[in-house]
């Protein structure tokens, strides 16, 4: 366990941190295919970011554990029913949410080293993030719920259930959450 630090002197060097010219906050989101939950997520993040002005204190992207969605090294664009939830909620509509180009692609072990947060829908996206990156030896994987006080729940997959409005509310608790975790640990 560390030892206590002195708050004065950890808030001085997060605020050296937070002062670099290049520092980030770098999330990628993942789901089984990267054309519903993990699209959503990214988007709905980068639409939170620009409203509250803290878009440029972010890197924001999103990625499958599968290559289902992925034909000749071509990944296929977010599902269209995942494309009208965002668009009745307002997101798209600035370059910085414009999702027209997003296409499928597959996480990768490089990954694991280049993100701070690599947050999954379900259960089974953390198994198989885990058989592509190697150990969690940095503890940056974690379900996207749980940001929510929502331990162990995984977000329903809208291919399956049809309820996109349902996992568009999730996706929102879950970004909101990890917000808030990013706010309370002096991060924004």
């Amino acid at each position: 366990m560390p030892g206590k630090v002195d708050k004065s002197t950890q808030n001085s060097a997060l605020q050296g941190i937070s002062e670099q010219e290049n520092f980030m906050i770098k999330v990628l989101f993942i789901c089984h295919g990267n054309i519903c939950r993990s699209p959503i997520s990214e988007f709905i993040l980068k639409d939170m970011v620009e409203k509250l002005g803290i878009a440029d204190k972010f890197e924001i992207a999103s990625a499958a554990t599968s290559t289902e969605e992925i034909w000749g090294g071509k990944g296929n664009p977010i599902y269209p029913p995942a494309q009208e939830v965002l668009r009745a909620h307002g997101i798209g509509k600035t370059a910085y949410t414009d999702f027209s180009g997003k296409r499928a692609r597959q996480v990768t072990r490089r990954d694991y080293e280049y993100y701070d947060y690599l947050l999954c829908a379900d259960t089974a996206n953390v198994r198989n993030v885990l058989h592509i990156t190697g150990p969690d030896y940095q503890d940056k994987i974690h379900l996207l719920l749980d940001y929510a006080g929502r331990h162990g729940q995984s977000i329903a997959d809208p291919w399956y259930t049809g309820r996109f409005d349902e996992t568009y509310r999730d996706v929102c608790q879950g970004c909101e959450g990890f917000l808030e975790y990013l706010r309370q640990g002096d991060w924004l």
